[in-house]
């Protein structure tokens, strides 16, 4: 949905507060494709912060449907975004000082754009389903939370592969 700016970035101490409906029903990325499986509307609050500039506020909760990264078993992820951003007038550049984003596309803020950008900022370096999940035997593919499988999983160090070569030749 596309929110028209031009009123408050251009007349001084103007204020305008939204609710928006997010019509996103998927986020896909590089890391994949995963359903939103419930969502709150966006709230926004935006005010004018002097000729051509608008402060962006706003907020907005989402659930995803994504896999376990040890486990790979089906886990829900809650996002609560809180944003403030700077948006610009077209033709505007941002000041040294500030840290200014260009958000609008003309005098219109995008906000299932935008929305995209926030999930991307936020989205968590790590899913768990739990934060001792022991994940996947590595030979066999056995969850390791629901049953132990006894399969031996020892891996030797690789830097230490050219002593094991010279003891297999004193063996000999």
């Amino acid at each position: 949905m596309l929110v028209n700016l031009s009123d408050v970035l251009t007349s001084e101490g103007m204020q305008l507060k939204k609710e928006i409906p997010l019509e996103m029903t998927c986020f896909e990325s590089r890391m994949g494709k995963y359903e939103i499986i419930s969502r709150m509307p966006i709230l926004l609050s935006i005010t004018n912060a002097g000729f051509g500039r608008a402060r962006v506020e706003g907020s907005v909760e989402l659930s995803f449907q994504a896999k376990c990264d040890r486990c790979l078993t089906d886990v829900p992820v809650t996002l609560r975004l809180e944003f403030t951003h700077m948006a610009l007038a077209p033709g505007r550049t941002p000041e040294e000082t500030e840290d200014e984003v260009k958000l609008t596309d003309g005098y219109y803020l995008d906000t299932e754009a935008f929305v995209h950008n926030e999930i991307l900022i936020n989205w968590p370096v790590k899913i768990l389903c739990r934060e001792d999940c022991k994940g996947i035997c590595p030979v066999c593919g056995q969850n390791l939370n629901m049953r132990d499988c006894g399969c031996d999983t020892f891996v030797p160090d690789p830097r230490m592969a050219v002593i094991q070569d010279i003891f297999k030749n004193k063996e000999v």
